[in-house]
């Protein structure tokens, strides 16, 4: 399908007021980029029961049982070649102003209050880790698509989307970190914390304190999976800590593999131990949560939730070489899951964009640093709310 009738398309959906979701999943970058989407053709909402269902899933960072999802069989599903010629590739955005300095300021301290708060919780032994996060409105005069098209355009190397549904409204975001891709009974996830800004290079030094915060993510993922039945342990893969580029930032990444024995609700089980990860809750997981809950002060809702395709029909071409049918082409016939956190992402409400950011404390968190890494990644999502 040709580009513009794509995005007429899901313009239409939109305003029929039928869920639908567009998407660019990352390393689908080159001189074209398939961009896929999955319409509903009816406004009825679903949810996620065993996780063995096929199509698109929309999870909270609270309860994985209220995952809504926008199943395959009653969807269409359409894709474009959408590129971008080179001048365009790497245009730089300008973020739209600040709110005004007095609400700056009452946010700023706000953030580093509560910040110090969870310092001084780790320091006394309440918990590892905590990822606190803060909610920012900025208006916007482009159109949802049109937002989508930036986003597009300016972050190849993050999976991209556009969410709609009569349930949560639109959502858009460019997340960089992978919650857990299946195929078969491989799957792969990581551990990612730390930021820093991009310069124009990713050989960068890393301080004590996003290697301390990165190390933990990493320890936890792996083991967790170490000690659970679900996987092959002596098959687990770990790659050295490694930086990794997401838009005009910086992470930590260790990339972690193996094998998923085989069940139907194993699935299910896997991304109830990844989810909500280290990276977006914190150590230990359960009283961490409870810490953001009471002290957040807002509803996260889909920020730090996950999202993505679930158990969709991937098609891989074979020659076989059996007599008599030399060349005859085979086609295999599998499921595949791919599964991301919901992160540098925004909900578009009455005219403005709600923005979600958050960074994770430590016992060596310093409340103002904090804020302005939170600045920082705002920038991320600001650069794609003006024209």
């Amino acid at each position: 399908m040709i580009k513009d009738e794509f995005f007429t398309v899901l313009e239409q959906q939109l305003d029929k007021g039928f869920p639908f979701v567009a998407y660019r999943k990352p390393g689908e970058n080159g001189e074209k980029e398939r961009t896929w989407a999955l319409l509903q053709r009816e406004a009825k909402t679903y949810y996620v029961g065993d996780f063995t269902e096929s199509g698109f899933v929309f999870a909270p960072f609270e309860d994985q049982e209220k995952a809504l999802i926008i199943p395959a069989e009653v969807s269409d599903e359409i894709s474009t070649e959408y590129f971008f010629e080179e001048e365009h590739k790497n245009v730089k955005m300008e973020a739209p102003p600040f709110p005004p300095n007095q609400l700056r300021k009452l946010a700023r301290v706000e953030h580093e209050n509560l910040v110090q708060k969870a310092v001084d919780a780790i320091k006394v032994g309440e918990f590892r880790k905590v990822v606190i996060s803060r909610s920012e409105k900025v208006e916007t005069q482009l159109k949802v698509v049109e937002i989508f098209k930036n986003i597009l355009k300016k972050y190849d190397a993050a999976f991209v989307y556009l969410w709609f549904h009569p349930e949560t409204g639109i959502w858009l975001g460019a997340t960089p970190e992978t919650l857990v891709s299946v195929e078969r009974n491989r799957f792969k996830t990581m551990a990612l914390a730390g930021t820093q800004a991009f310069h124009n290079t990713v050989e960068v030094q890393w301080g004590e304190k996003e290697i301390e915060e990165q190390q933990i993510v990493a320890d936890y993922i792996v083991g967790n999976l170490k000690n659970s039945e679900l996987i092959a342990t002596e098959k687990l893969q770990v790659s050295q800590a490694h930086t990794a580029r997401a838009g005009n930032l910086l992470h930590l990444r260790t990339d972690i593999e193996g094998n998923l024995q085989a069940g139907a609700s194993a699935l299910k089980q896997l991304i109830g131990t990844l989810h909500p990860t280290p990276a977006v809750c914190g150590l230990p997981k359960d009283v961490a949560r409870d810490f953001i809950i009471k002290n957040e002060g807002y509803n996260r809702e889909f920020y730090s939730g996950f999202l993505g395709e679930l158990n969709v029909k991937k098609e891989t071409k074979r020659n076989s070489n059996r007599r008599n049918q030399e060349n005859q082409a085979y086609a295999s016939i599998s499921r595949s899951t791919s599964l991301f956190v919901n992160l540098r992402c925004m909900k578009i409400e009455d005219g403005k964009a709600r923005l979600f950011i958050g960074g994770g404390i430590t016992k060596d968190s310093n409340p103002s640093l904090e804020w302005e890494e939170t600045v920082n990644k705002s920038h991320t999502m600001k650069a794609v709310l003006v024209k």
